[in-house]
């Protein structure tokens, strides 16, 4: 975590010194939504518009949803479209399809990845509105999932689903620069169902408090996990079982030691898989979205260097066999996808 995880996901520290900006924050965010909403709410598109998005800074677990989502969607005969601001891109305020051919310094690592692992069509622009009628107007879709996008009110929606990483919950509550929130947690009483990615542990902290927000707001809640799946060579493009291929280390009397390289929401989740499967990683934490160099993976040793695929994909040309990327599913319950199914009848 950095100095500012620190507070924000622990007891109120040092930030509260900014509560009256927070306040601000807190009135101003509150003001925006009804006055935007009031204005674009109700302007349907020709398919529905579902929202995937956070009240946290950071990410939370959006994208594998959005990928499970959207397999699923496929395999129940509809067609789905996905809209991203495209973040770490240079789309702007044009609007870009992006194919499994894209360039990431264009579109953004998170697009690129929906793309390569859905096949469906993928648009981004920091323009939402922009994005959706680019979608509509050049794809056969039958509804639209929009990464992220919940505080884009300029944006009509018909299902908002909210993602909450369960590990770190809401943090101490606050919205900005105070803690780490967008808007404040009784925003979750307006939305359709909220996605607790990982588990909710009773009387831990910032977890008992998430459990206690959630049971407030009453609302449909559905339970996510990350399933390791497989590990790809980035140089050979070799794929092995992810069990498999820990298993088939050197193992030394703790586990065999890989350098684990994140540059999401919260790396230590990603350490933690690595941990699950009998692994020994020493976590190299960079900042969400990170443009990867290749100093940025060098070592002085010869452990193999394990990636997410949010992060291989900005690594690719890098060209070493000891660079791996491990991928994980969602799990979702069935549950969710009826959410959306109803909306189109």
């Amino acid at each position: 975590m950095n100095f500012l995880d620190k507070t924000w996901y622990a007891k109120p520290g040092w930030t509260q010194v900014f509560t009256p900006l927070a306040w601000l924050f807190e009135a101003v965010s509150v003001l925006r939504r009804r006055s935007l909403q009031n204005r674009y709410q109700g302007k349907a598109y020709s398919v529905p518009v579902v929202i995937i998005g956070n009240i946290n800074v950071g990410g939370t677990g959006k994208t594998p949803l959005i990928i499970a989502l959207t397999k699923q969607l496929n395999e129940a005969g509809i067609r789905p479209g996905v809209v991203s601001r495209g973040y770490g891109g240079k789309a702007g305020l044009q609007a870009i399809s992006v194919t499994k051919s894209s360039s990431v310094e264009q579109c953004g690592d998170e697009a690129l990845l929906i793309a390569r692992r859905t096949g469906c069509p993928v648009v981004v622009c920091a323009d939402r509105v922009a994005a959706v009628n680019h979608l509509i107007a050049h794809n056969e879709i039958d509804l639209i999932l929009s990464d992220d996008g919940l505080q884009h009110y300029r944006l009509h929606r018909d299902i908002e689903i909210v993602v909450i990483d369960g590990q770190r919950g809401l943090g101490n509550g606050r919205c900005l620069p105070v803690g780490p929130l967008r808007e404040m947690p009784r925003r979750l009483n307006d939305i359709d169902a909220v996605v607790v990615n990982g588990s909710v542990k009773n009387g831990v902290g910032i977890n008992s408090k998430l459990e206690a927000v959630l049971t407030a707001a009453n609302i449909q809640q559905f339970p996510m996990t990350l399933k390791a799946t497989q590990f790809i060579n980035l140089s050979s493009g070799e794929t092995v079982d992810a069990v498999q291929w820990a298993r088939g280390l050197k193992q030394g009397p703790s586990g065999q030691p890989v350098h684990a390289v994140a540059g999401i929401g919260n790396p230590e989740r990603f350490r933690d898989t690595l941990a699950a499967l009998g692994l020994k990683p020493q976590l190299h934490r960079f900042p969400d979205h990170h443009a990867f160099t290749i100093s940025d993976l060098k070592f002085d040793d010869d452990w193999p260097v394990v990636m997410t695929a949010k992060d291989a994909v900005k690594c690719e040309s890098f060209n070493d066999s000891r660079h791996w990327l491990l991928e994980v599913e969602a799990q979702i319950p069935a549950g969710m996808l009826k959410i959306i199914k109803d909306k189109l009848h």
